[in-house]
């Protein structure tokens, strides 16, 4: 690979993990990350030789933490663990999410508190930078004793079982191994319990819907400009002034973003004299409502900036002290209330977008053709886009339940509480996608009403937005199939191409 993250020198961050889960960059081990590693690891070795009695070590697990386990079986221990708990189902986690798992266990590992070997820890590197992508099911964690499920599928490949994706090919976990000239490792005491225990799946999900949410938020800027001039709305409600006496960090930043977007109208400055006294809500309200949500994904980035450079497994050895410790820190709660509040969050996103859709596409508000299309009636132009986002809408509605509220209790009631941090996960990741479409469609729609409103010029920044989605997707005239240009315009926002532009002609978006 041309490029590397190097472990155990720094703190990650949310953009160096991106890199790694989906842009190809490599993850290596820092020399003094390896010595922390090896410190820990020998502690470990001299313990289980002193015959001391080490939860996961040399007991078993969870409920059957009181079943010393002989020197002899230790490593068949290790094995099991790995087999037992990979018991998940569902749909496999996409490899961006399970690229990102890998590179997380690492870094995990690179702060020296898990008592894994050198040896183990670079076998995982090396799978990860030769592109192997364990198949890791996508259901089965409830977030506490850490991602369970999902960590054992991800092991598994270590010891040559399970199965895995190389170049897009499912083979299995054996085959994986000798294409990367690896041989199945034989786990040591304490590793196939190490390997499992942490927050890496619920927060590799985490992650990368929080930076897809903070991408989408600056197209729904975006987006909502692009409405507020088909509608004739004004730019006064994003006078610095209104924003200053309520002085919330992302309102102030979204009504700064909207007043550049929306620079040098020749649409809002041709109605200014008009009698509309104020807009609807959906337009005059959105830099409360998008600052607010940029608020919320704040927090979420410091709670997950914390997690994906913390040591989460149990127990943890500190080689300073020459000690180990058994605690919680597997407890997915922090990142469980975070995502289901940015779940919360990014759901009114799409909601008010999706009302701003509505007065497009009807006539009695938008003045405009309805469904925006000429010979309404025999072509129902935009009618149905605005179903699908009314169907998004109600769908992340139902995803916006939090799941950190439940809890049932796990290993003979020994685990009694427990965070279900990874459904709070998955779930935002599905609510961030299909508010992606919602937006989408929105963009679309203004672009056709601006095609059929006027010859005035909008405003750089959406003059600039409308021009790339004109690039690839044409005006409609008459009905064709929508879902292509959806697809399209959505594709365009997560590759940056609208913002891009955007930003080019007015500055970056906050």
């Amino acid at each position: 690979m041309d490029s590397y993250v190097t472990l155990g020198n720094r703190e990650m961050t949310l953009e160096s993990l991106e890199s790694v889960a989906r842009k190809g960059v490599g993850a290596d081990l820092s020399a003094a990350a390896e010595t922390k590693i090896k410190r820990a690891r020998t502690l470990v070795e001299q313990w289980v030789r002193e015959g001391r009695s080490i939860y996961g070590v040399t007991t078993g697990f969870g409920a059957l933490s009181d079943v010393s386990i002989s020197k002899k079986d230790t490593e068949r221990l290790q094995t099991n663990i790995l087999m037992s708990h990979a018991a998940g189902v569902g749909t496999p986690f996409d490899p961006e999410i399970v690229r990102a798992m890998m590179v997380l266990k690492l870094n995990d590992f690179s702060l020296g508190h898990s008592g894994i070997r050198p040896k183990t820890a670079r076998n995982l590197c090396h799978l990860l930078n030769s592109g192997v992508v364990p198949v890791v099911p996508d259901k089965g964690s409830v977030g506490a004793s850490g991602d369970l499920v999902p960590l054992a599928h991800m092991a598994l490949v270590l010891i040559g079982k399970g199965e895995a994706l190389v170049r897009n090919k499912r083979v299995s976990g054996l085959d994986a191994l000798k294409g990367c000239s690896l041989v199945p490792l034989c786990l040591g005491s304490g590793e196939g319990l190490a390997l499992v225990n942490g927050t890496q799946a619920m927060t590799a999900v985490g992650c990368l819907a929080l930076v897809d949410a903070v991408n989408l938020l600056k197209h729904a800027d975006i987006a909502a400009c692009m409405s507020l001039e088909v509608l004739m709305g004004s730019r006064t409600e994003f006078d610095p002034r209104i924003h200053q006496v309520r002085p919330h960090k992302g309102q102030i930043r979204t009504a700064d973003n909207m007043l550049r977007i929306t620079a040098d109208s020749e649409i809002i400055s041709s109605h200014r004299d008009c009698s509309r006294v104020q807009d609807a809500y959906t337009l005059r309200c959105s830099p409360q409502v998008h600052g607010a949500v940029k608020d919320c994904l704040d927090n979420g980035r410091k709670v997950l900036e914390v997690e994906i450079n913390s040591a989460t497994g149990n127990p943890l050895i500190f080689p300073d002290q020459g000690d180990f410790l058994l605690g919680g820190n597997f407890h997915g709660e922090p990142v469980a209330f975070a995502l289901d509040f940015m779940g919360i969050a990014v759901a009114e996103v799409a909601n008010i977008s999706e009302r701003r859709i509505e007065r497009l596409v009807n006539p009695k508000l938008s003045g405009l053709p309805a469904f925006l299309v000429k010979d309404n009636g025999l072509n129902s132009g935009f009618m149905i886009a605005q179903y699908t986002a009314a169907s998004l809408v109600s769908e992340n509605k139902v995803l916006s339940h939090p799941a950190s509220v439940d809890s049932i209790p796990t290993s003979a009631n020994k685990e009694d509480h427990v965070s279900m941090g990874t459904i709070a996960a998955r779930k935002a990741r599905q609510i961030v996608e299909n508010a992606e479409n919602v937006i989408a469609i929105e963009l679309m729609s203004a672009a056709q009403g601006l095609d059929l409103f006027t010859n005035l010029k909008p405003g750089k920044g959406a003059r600039a937005a409308y021009d790339v989605i004109r690039k690839h997707v044409a005006y409609l005239e008459e009905d064709r199939i929508l879902a292509t240009d959806i697809g399209v315009v959505r594709n365009l926002i997560r590759d940056g191409s609208i913002l891009a532009a955007v930003e080019a002609a007015i500055g970056a978006l906050a």
